[in-house]
């Protein structure tokens, strides 16, 4: 009897994974053939962990990323691909219990993988031509992955916007800058690694996404603080083309000053890079790239601790003459950016200076004829006495659970007002990579784009007892 049990389990695992699958067709996309899996929502596919280049090791460490290894047979997309190589999150860090409560995944050097949501009715009809939206995660150009529990899809793909969530590469792995890596490049520049793979991505996109029923030609870019800064790169490079149509920039801040490292910066910095791996036996690019991922990941704080000299090896981006010819800021006022709509935006304790700049990014937009539309984000998180959370207010990176609609991931006691505001603010963000215009394409225009006569912003908020919705147009943002 025990036997026949164990048999019948067998049998209900079988048949409930191919349940999953089964009303999902076949893609044929760069690699080869492809096939996602149910998500919660009905209606909804999600494709995990999607090669968008190939593995990024042994001699492709630090190098631009290289076509995707093709792969045999079908790929069932179930299994999330690996983030970059990071730092693990420690219990005492305040994001640990905001973000990271169910542990860290496995990370790797092989890591450039991305994720969609689609709705099933479309996957397989190129002609279908849905909208695009492409995600970039934050994390200090050092940490974070594109599967995080914040994000998610499902709310984008019922509102029929195709969302692809991306992995890069980070820290020393994705913006290492060396002589050697410069001399061996064809264009004579090292570091950006990890900008490269978000352009490889946005590629990607481009070339595959009609497979799932989406529009090449109607791709909104958008990112959270690192991520948002790498939004700004991306519009700054000629590499990213006419792929990009719309871009939301959220806590990165506008125009603003934040200083990009170039000139002679990036040169010190090269030497003192290479002046630590010298250090540590890898005085050549053979060695270099021979050495394990863990031996290379912990070479700045070994150096620091054996020393008792302080090391940071680049781990931003930088002004290099080829990804980037110069910051955003520069291009901004100069007009080179993309001359596109967008999005910009802020929460109410964000750190820093990253709501800082954003009137005057949205002047010069103005002048240039597109419109920008601004926001800020002014809805303390609720918190309860019971478990109390280190992050208090509507701190940095507090409106992901909101843009997502993944409110129910958090262990925060969120109610149905906070439902009510997430539906608003995921209309709004689906309308604008929709429309460029986050209204909406019919109906009242109740958010309007910011200019030197009309410096508002929408701020998306509760009233005083968080009893309704009170998002509106001030003049000021809520401090």
């Amino acid at each position: 009897m025990k036997r026949i049990t164990i048999l019948l389990a067998a049998v209900v695992t079988i048949f409930s994974g191919c349940s999953k699958t089964e009303t999902n067709p076949i893609l044929e996309i760069e690699g080869g053939k492809v096939q996602g899996i149910a998500s919660e929502t009905e209606g909804v596919t999600v494709y995990r962990g999607i090669p968008y280049a190939a593995a990024p090791v042994g001699e492709l460490r630090w190098k631009a990323p290289q076509p995707v290894t093709a792969w045999e047979g079908v790929k069932i997309a179930d299994t999330w691909g690996a983030p970059s190589m990071q730092n693990k999150h420690r219990p005492e860090e305040v994001y640990t219990p905001e973000f990271f409560f169910d542990g860290d995944p496995e990370f790797s050097e092989d890591c450039l993988y991305l994720n969609v949501w689609a709705p099933t009715k479309t996957l397989g009809k190129t002609d279908t031509k849905l909208p695009v939206a492409m995600w970039v995660h934050g994390g200090g150009y050092t940490a974070g992955w594109g599967f995080e529990p914040e994000m998610d899809g499902e709310a984008w793909a019922e509102r029929g916007v195709i969302l692809v969530t991306i992995n890069y590469r980070l820290g020393i792995f994705g913006f290492l800058t060396h002589p050697f890596l410069s001399a061996e490049n064809e264009n004579g520049v090292s570091g950006n690694y990890g900008t490269l793979d978000q352009v490889a991505a946005l590629k990607w996109v481009y070339n595959n996404i009609a497979q799932f029923g989406g529009d090449p030609e109607n791709i909104t870019i958008f990112g959270q603080s690192a991520g948002a800064m790498s939004i700004k790169n991306l519009v700054t490079t000629s590499l990213t083309g006419n792929m990009v149509k719309k871009a939301i920039i959220q806590s990165g801040g506008g125009i603003s000053g934040r200083a990009i490292i170039g000139g002679a910066d990036l040169q010190a910095g090269m030497e003192a890079n290479k002046a630590i791996f010298d250090w540590g036996g890898y005085d050549t690019l053979e060695k270099m790239r021979a050495a394990s991922t863990e031996e290379i990941f912990t070479l700045a704080s070994r150096y620091a601790q054996e020393t008792g000299t302080y090391a940071r090896l680049t781990s931003s981006p930088v002004v290099d003459g080829y990804v980037t010819s110069e910051s955003f800021d520069d291009a901004a006022l100069a007009g080179r950016i993309k001359d596109i709509p967008y999005m910009i935006g802020f929460t109410m304790n964000d750190m820093g200076a990253l709501g800082a700049g954003i009137e005057k990014f949205c002047e010069v937009r103005e002048a240039a004829g597109k419109p920008a539309y601004a926001y800020e984000f002014a809805r303390p998180l609720p918190d309860s006495e019971e478990n109390p959370h280190p992050l208090k207010g509507a701190f940095h990176s507090s409106e992901l659970w909101y843009i997502f609609h993944t409110l129910s991931r958090s262990d925060r006691p969120f109610t149905d007002v906070d439902d009510v505001l997430s539906n608003q603010m995921v209309d709004a963000w689906t309308n604008f990579a929709k429309y460029g215009n986050p209204n909406g394409a019919d109906g009242e225009q109740l958010w309007t784009p910011m200019t030197s006569d009309s410096k508002k912003y929408m701020v998306f908020k509760l009233n005083d007892d968080c009893s309704a919705v009170a998002s509106e147009m001030l003049e000021e943002p809520v401090l």
